[in-house]
C-alpha cells in the first residue's frame, strides 16, 4: 500500500477544511465564516510560504446544497490545480456522537475514493476533545456568587458521547442538561431548586448562537415563571472568540 502522507514528501504547508454540522440559521455559518478569516490570519502570520496560507475553507455536514464528501472532492480539486497535495479536515464538534464517529469518517473516506491519489487527506481529531475547552469554560464562569450550574449541551441519542459533558460537568461544579434527550433543562433546574439553589447559572454548551440557544433563551423565561424565587444567570455560548481561535488553531496543527 502507497503511503500517500510520505509519496508527497511531507510536512508541506497542508489546507484546512473547518466542519461544521450546518443550520438553516444564518448566524451559525457568519461564524464559521468570521473563523476561518480569523484562522488564516493566524496562518499567514506562522506560514513565511505564503502561497499556501489562503487554504482554510469551511464545510457543513448537513442542510448544505451538496454532501459533505462532495464539498471535500470541490475544494481539494481547487488545491490540487494549484499544488497543494495535502489537506486536513477539523471537524468543529463538542461530542463524540454519531456525526463524529461514523457520518464525517464516511464521508471524507467517499472524498478520498474519488480522489485517489492525487492528495493527501487527513481527519484531525474533534474539537471536543481538546482539554483546553474545560479551561475555557472555566474562565467563563467567572461569578462566585452563584450556588448551582447547570452545562446544557446539545446531547447524543448514543448516551456514551455524553460522558464528556457529564465529565466536564462534575470538574466545574456544576450538573449536565442537554437539549436532544433526556435530562433536559427543566429536569435539572427543577431538581436543584428542589436542593435548594437559588442563583443558577447556565451554561450554553454550543459553539455559536442559533436557534437552539435562542429556545434555550425563551425556556428560560418559562423557568423564571415557574420558580420566581430563583434567579438564572444565562451565558453565551462559546463564540468565535481569541480563546476559541487559539483552541482550533492548536487542534490544527496535530
Amino acid at each position: 500500500m502507497i503511503d500517500h502522507k510520505k509519496s508527497f514528501k511531507l510536512p508541506m504547508p497542508p489546507a484546512y477544511l473547518l466542519v461544521s454540522h450546518g443550520s438553516k440559521d444564518p448566524r451559525p455559518q457568519v461564524a464559521m465564516e468570521e473563523l476561518a478569516i480569523n484562522l488564516q490570519d493566524k496562518l499567514t502570520d506562522s506560514n513565511s510560504q505564503s502561497r499556501y496560507v489562503k487554504y482554510i475553507n469551511t464545510a457543513y455536514l448537513e442542510l448544505h446544497p451538496q454532501p459533505l464528501h462532495q464539498q471535500i472532492i470541490d475544494f481539494s480539486r481547487k488545491l490540487i490545480a494549484d499544488g497543494c497535495r495535502y489537506l486536513k479536515i477539523v471537524p468543529l464538534f463538542l461530542l463524540p456522537g454519531v456525526h463524529v464517529t461514523e457520518d464525517i469518517p464516511t464521508e471524507v473516506k467517499l472524498a478520498k475514493l474519488a480522489l485517489g491519489e492525487d492528495i493527501f487527506i487527513e481527519l484531525q481529531p474533534y474539537l471536543g476533545s481538546d482539554k483546553g475547552l474545560q479551561k475555557l469554560l472555566t474562565r467563563k464562569i467567572i461569578d462566585s456568587s452563584v450556588d448551582g450550574r447547570i452545562i446544557v449541551a446539545h446531547g447524543s441519542r448514543r448516551l456514551q458521547a455524553n460522558n464528556t459533558i457529564e465529565a466536564m460537568a462534575i470538574s466545574l461544579n456544576a450538573v449536565a442538561a442537554y437539549w436532544a434527550v433526556s435530562p433536559t433543562l427543566k429536569d435539572i433546574v427543577a431538581q436543584i431548586v428542589a436542593d435548594g439553589k437559588k442563583k443558577i447559572a447556565i451554561i450554553p454548551y454550543f459553539l455559536f448562537a442559533g436557534g437552539i440557544t435562542d429556545a434555550i433563551v425563551e425556556s428560560i423565561e418559562d423557568l423564571k415563571l415557574q420558580f420566581p424565587e430563583v434567579s438564572f444567570q444565562l451565558y453565551e455560548p462559546l463564540g468565535a472568540n481569541g480563546e476559541l481561535i487559539d483552541l482550533i488553531w492548536d487542534l490544527m496543527q496535530k
